[in-house]
């Protein structure tokens, strides 16, 4: 940098202007930002998770037996205990809960680690029933009113009602209509009763003529037929011969009705179901899976009828 020497002073060049130019302008500062606060995130509700059914457990009658109860992991189980003279223990579980079969020298103790260990496939099932029966509970019940339609067969008929001095019940088959002649002071019950007799007169028909014919098919002979009204049990049968087939079958298509049919005759040969007695099945009612799935499914879309 030049400078000038002025007596004993030196200056710089270009100082005074250095020292005297106006200062770069201030830009204003902006004001701090407020602290970034973070939202507030309610916390997430607690997943509630629907309780399971409760387990089915059999009726308490006054003249049966008191039933049972074991602890089979979270679950307080209730079954009634029979005693038999079959050769082992047998399990039976339905909408009435889980039935024990024992022959009469098994102690207790015996019964109880039997069922604990198949307790997985007891539960599972139990609740799987649990489950069916409170679906069932939630479908809208049937208003018993003129043109009302119910099932039949695998279809729908219609319900037509009338007033007369007595109730009496006719079915109209070119028009699939169900005629009800009722009281004019009759209730919905007495209404309910004769639709429901009319229903099981028609079931104990058709049942006794495919038991005819499967049991020829078969070459076997049973002993007796009786109706049952159990919640999804479709038909027994015992060592005497006898057949019980809920009457509520009627409301399904004929093929299902066929598939029970064959599945309780093959029993008088085989009281089990081996690989045998699914064999026997088949060699009168070949596509008896099927069958047996059609039926599963189409029991829970029935209309609720009669409580």
């Amino acid at each position: 940098m030049k400078t000038i020497k002025v007596g004993d002073q030196q200056l710089d060049l270009f100082a005074h202007d250095v020292s005297t130019s106006t200062p770069p302008a201030v830009r204003p500062t902006a004001p701090p930002a407020p602290p970034v606060v973070p939202p507030v995130v309610a916390p997430a509700p607690p997943i509630v998770r629907p309780a399971p059914p409760p387990l089915p457990s059999p009726p308490r009658t006054a003249d049966g037996p008191p039933l049972r109860q074991l602890q089979l992991g979270s679950h307080l189980v209730e079954f009634a205990l029979r005693r038999s003279t079959r050769r082992s223990i047998g399990f039976m579980i339905d909408d009435n809960g889980l039935r024990v079969t024992a022959p009469k020298r098994v102690t207790l103790a015996e019964i109880d680690n039997a069922i604990r260990a198949k307790q997985g496939w007891i539960v599972s099932k139990l609740l799987e029933r649990g489950e069916r029966k409170v679906q069932r509970q939630q479908r809208p019940p049937v208003a018993w009113v003129d043109g009302a339609v119910l099932p039949y067969l695998g279809g729908e008929i219609t319900l037509r009602l009338h007033q007369a001095p007595r109730h009496r019940a006719s079915f109209q088959r070119d028009t699939n209509e169900l005629h009800v002649w009722v009281t004019p002071t009759g209730s919905e019950q007495q209404l309910k009763e004769k639709v429901k007799g009319w229903f099981q007169h028609e079931a104990r028909q058709l049942f006794e003529a495919r038991l005819d014919l499967y049991a020829d098919k078969l070459g076997v002979r049973y002993d007796s037929l009786s109706l049952s009204s159990a919640g999804t049990r479709w038909g027994s049968c015992t060592i005497e011969r006898k057949i019980r087939l809920n009457w509520r079958l009627i409301h399904f298509a004929l093929p299902l009705i066929d598939y029970v049919v064959a599945h309780e005759l093959s029993h008088l040969l085989e009281m089990n179901h081996s690989p045998r007695f699914w064999a026997t099945v088949e060699s009168i009612y070949p596509d008896y899976d099927g069958a047996k799935q059609a039926l599963r499914k189409r029991s829970q879309e029935l209309p609720v009828l009669f409580a």
